[in-house]
């Protein structure tokens, strides 16, 4: 079914997926926060020292950096935070950091300008500087740059995608992630229009679809794990299902999968977990297994 049949309720409902959980998604956003904590304690612990890196001089154009202290040089693991391109920070967005080095990763969780502030043309040319960001230091940060992952929840997996589809590197300038992890995400943000949610991004048709990554070519986009919880709108599942099989149809690799017992906002802390069905995935990616490394 076509969003274009949904009633303007019907279509804000479905672009709210805090309506899938009784509308306070507060203990979430403090279990990001709590378990991102957690993290960093156990990274210090591990001798580990988290970095704060910045890729411009805004105050948001940050990202915290954490490697796992291998000889060789490591995968590296990272994460776009969601919030509707409003909310969230790198300080709730490191949650998954203890997982990765513990899996000899590297990890990095993005920080970006919000909405009002950003208009989503900027936002998503800030992700893709923090990422080019990475690639051009990833010798320095013991980073192999033919092993990144970029991964991204809601929003964020939205801008994981913008950055799949290739950015522009001081040293090459058609770089692709490895592999995209891309979980409970929006990837045609036409639906969007005359939502609440569109009243801090005031898209018009035009920037609507110039920032959709279904809207245009997929050729060459990398392998791609496209997740959401089973307790979610029907568009959020509706647009993941569909971007998947778009990858596939342009020659790539893509695959769908709902996630039992987990909804929009907890699905994500699961993302390097190996005893949680998303950490396995993301785990078992070709980029990640030590095989594979040069």
């Amino acid at each position: 079914m076509s969003w274009r049949t949904l009633s303007d309720p019907d279509r804000e409902r479905e672009y709210s997926p805090s309506s899938c959980v009784g509308g306070d998604i507060s203990a979430f956003l403090q279990a990001y926060a709590d378990r991102s904590e957690d993290a960093r304690e156990a990274c210090a612990a591990a001798g580990l020292a988290v970095q704060r890196l910045h890729y411009g001089t805004a105050p948001r154009q940050i990202i915290d950096f954490v490697h796992p202290r291998t000889p060789a040089l490591a995968p590296l693991l990272v994460f776009i935070h969601g919030g509707y391109w409003q909310q969230l920070s790198p300080k709730e967005s490191f949650f998954a950091g203890a997982d990765a080095v513990r899996h000899g990763l590297a990890h990095a969780a993005i920080g970006y300008t919000l909405a009002p502030e950003a208009t989503l043309d900027e936002i998503v040319a800030e992700v893709r500087a923090a990422v080019a960001h990475l690639v051009h230091n990833a010798d320095d940060l013991g980073v192999d740059a033919s092993r990144i992952v970029v991964s991204g929840s809601s929003a964020g997996a939205h801008l994981a995608a913008s950055v799949s589809k290739g950015i522009d590197t001081a040293s090459n300038r058609s770089w692709r992630p490895a592999a995209a992890v891309l979980v409970s995400g929006i990837y045609e943000l036409e639906p969007l229009l005359g939502t609440s949610i569109n009243e801090a991004l005031s898209l018009d048709v035009d920037s609507a679809r110039r920032n959709s990554p279904a809207i245009g070519s997929l050729a060459g986009f990398p392998a791609t794990i496209v997740v959401h919880g089973d307790n979610e709108t029907g568009e959020f599942k509706r647009q993941g299902h569909e971007f998947a099989q778009d990858i596939v149809a342009a020659g790539g690799s893509a695959s769908a999968h709902e996630i039992a017992d987990r909804n929009h906002f907890d699905v994500i802390l699961d993302l390097a977990d190996e005893h949680q069905e998303l950490g396995r995935r993301v785990l078992d990616l070709d980029p990640f297994d030590p095989s594979g490394a040069p």
